[in-house]
């Protein structure tokens, strides 16, 4: 508080050094400061040059005192010049007082509001001026008269060259004020003259489009941006000089990020055109985004318009399976038959792989655990990715401490490896280098698969955001899928995935999958078997009764409710869709609303996005088409659990 009593007592001190008399009243006309001058000129009472005082109220004090001379009434004059004063206008005058000495009124708004006036005597001007006139007959009216018109103009002038250099304050500040604003925003904003040349330029160019330059006022565009993203947007820029406003999308090349750019021609009016306005924004994100919905919209309508056939398609595969599954067990089977037969499995389960596509466009996949040799499951990888790789880039793979089949989803596994390799051999480019996968078991409990490269490793914000969805560093060519798959498969196996990079300085991708050795002797049972198509209810139960199961069968769900209350039932195993009014889902939820001891698992050919399969995710649910092989490690992952 002293301090300010401080800062009050210098201005007060500072205006009264001024000779003329001087007010500052704020906004609601109440005095803020005046000088000794301003009381002394027109002999104020203390009252009414104390701050706070009413402008009202020293108008009325000057009016009763005659000071603006004879009036007919002192309030409407009062309110007369109180009203002039609430319009804040600036203004210059002369008037005559009663005591005969004449002084200038010069006032002037303040740009918070409120208002100044400074208060000068001209009387002795004005007598020397009369005297003038008196004394200098020689001179003509008419040159005196301008004289005194000068006199008032220079006056005048000097009250506008404040206004102005005012005015000329609050554009600097309104300038400073929208480059802030430009400073703040996530875009990079410029004009650009008729040659090319930047004329403004915030300093967002780099942030937008790194590599390039950030002071380039003055700067030719060619230089800033580099000849090649020149050459991609000079078209556009040559239209936005003729008039033609645009919207356009390109690809930095250097950064490899999207980028947004506007063109709006400045001109006014119809008239000439003075330059181009330039807006750019980074849209990596969004592009990928749309690039991913509209991935997802082609997915969902193929899964509409192929979910109906893959029903029927699975359940015909899962009968040639189940036939050429039989006659492979055959004794005495010639070999050429026993080649045919195995060549017609493998298109058979061809056919299912494509099904698994087809039904992975509707939704998540399902884990799909087989009895896998690892070992031959690499070798397959190296050949299907030996050819895709560039001269001077080496693949090596190898196992170490696995011994016999390992219950794994291969298919799930050699997506998700392939998927590691080929970013590997992306991140490697034509350069010379080695992409090394190694697998062994981790304490007995894991099966540890490491993909290393000599490439460049990852960026500390890949490390963090790399099994985002939709984060790449391949601008708009990538989905930003390809990680977060092989994230997403790992979690539904039961692992999980780490990124890091190795000592030599490449990236390193580590997955960690449950152990499980593919133990496919599980404990014979009586099955309840539920299926409505006798060929595939025939191939089902070949398959159970080759595992030392023995089996029981029902066509639809009330025929299999009452032959769940048999004694011994071990396991109930029913496809999804049945004849009569009772599904496979329906079914298992009247089984466990019985309390039925014997655990309950479906079959279905439905893709995931189906309704009904969807209602089925409290049960364990086996996809078709299956081979005795899928079955047996389906039994034997459920009587794991």
């Amino acid at each position: 508080m002293r301090a300010e009593e401080t800062t009050a007592k210098l201005i007060r001190a500072g205006l009264n050094l001024i000779p003329q008399a001087l007010s500052i009243y704020d906004r609601d006309l109440k005095l803020s400061v005046c000088n000794r001058r301003f009381q002394e000129m027109f002999d104020l009472p203390e009252h009414l040059v104390t701050p706070g005082a009413s402008f009202e109220d020293t108008i009325r004090f000057l009016v009763n005192r005659g000071e603006y001379g004879p009036v007919d009434d002192a309030e409407v004059a009062v309110e007369a010049r109180v009203d002039q004063a609430r319009a804040f206008r600036p203004h210059y005058m002369e008037r005559t007082r009663a005591n005969g000495r004449t002084i200038s009124v010069e006032g002037s708004p303040l740009p918070q509001g409120g208002w100044v006036t400074v208060y000068t005597d001209i009387t002795e001007i004005k007598r020397q001026e009369s005297l003038l006139r008196a004394r200098s007959a020689e001179l003509s009216g008419q040159v005196l008269s301008h004289a005194e018109q000068l006199a008032q103009a220079n006056r005048e002038l000097a009250a506008t060259n404040a206004a102005l250099e005012e005015a000329k304050r609050e554009l600097t500040e309104m300038e400073a004020r929208t480059r802030l604003v430009t400073e703040m925003m996530p875009a990079h904003i410029a004009h650009v003259d008729p040659s090319f040349r930047y004329t403004y330029s915030n300093r967002r160019l780099s942030a937008v489009m790194p590599g390039s330059l950030s002071n380039i006022v003055g700067v030719p565009v060619t230089e800033a941006l580099g000849a090649e993203t020149f050459a991609r947007i000079e078209p556009q820029l040559s239209r936005a000089l003729q008039g033609e406003a645009s919207v356009f999308e390109i690809t930095h090349t250097p950064s490899g990020r999207r980028i947004r750019i506007a063109l709006t021609p400045d001109r006014t009016g119809d008239g000439p055109v003075n330059g181009v306005y330039v807006l750019s924004m980074d849209v990596t994100e969004e592009t990928q985004a749309r690039a991913a919905l509209a991935q997802s919209a082609k997915r969902e309508l193929a899964a509409q318009l192929t979910s109906g056939l893959a029903h029927d398609f699975a359940n015909l595969l899962t009968i040639i399976l189940g036939l050429q599954g039989r006659m492979q067990r055959l004794p005495g089977l010639p070999p050429d038959a026993a080649d045919l037969s195995t060549a017609t499995l493998a298109a058979a389960r061809r056919g299912g792989t494509l099904l698994d596509r087809i039904a992975a466009m509707s939704g998540p996949r399902e884990l799909r655990p087989t009895a896998t040799d690892l070992r031959a499951l690499l070798s397959d990888i190296r050949a299907m990715a030996g050819p895709t790789l560039p001269e001077g880039l080496s693949l090596e793979v190898s196992a170490s401490g696995i011994e016999g089949p390992l219950l794994l989803d291969a298919g799930a596994l050699q997506d998700s490896l392939l998927n590691l390799i080929l970013n590997a051999r992306d991140a490697i480019g034509e350069k010379e280098g080695r992409i090394s996968l190694t697998a062994r078991p981790f304490r007995d409990t894991w099966l540890e698969i490491t993909v290393e490269d000599t490439g460049p490793g990852f960026s500390e914000e890949a490390l963090e955001r790399a099994l985002d969805p939709f984060f790449t560093t391949k601008g708009g060519e990538g989905s930003g899928l390809g990680l977060t798959m092989v994230y997403d498969q790992a979690k539904l196996a039961g692992g999980t995935v780490w990124l890091a990079n190795s000592a030599a300085g490449g990236a390193q991708v580590t997955l960690r999958l449950p152990l499980r050795a593919a133990n496919l002797g599980a404990e014979p049972r009586m099955v309840l078997l539920v299926e409505d198509s006798e060929a595939i209810r025939t191939e089902v139960r070949e398959m159970l009764r080759a595992m030392g199961h023995s089996v029981i069968e029902a066509e639809s769900g009330d025929e299999a409710l009452e032959l769940s209350r048999l004694p011994g039932i071990g396991l109930i195993l029913s496809d999804i869709v049945l004849k009569g009014g009772m599904t496979g889902v329906d079914l298992a939820e009247r089984l466990a609303e019985e309390q039925q001891a014997a655990p309950v698992c479906l079959m279905t050919s439905l893709p995931p996005a189906d309704p009904l399969r969807a209602r089925a995710s409290a049960f364990p649910v086996l996809a078709k088409p299956f081979t005795a092989a899928d079955l047996a490690a389906f039994l034997t992952l459920r009587e794991a659990a």
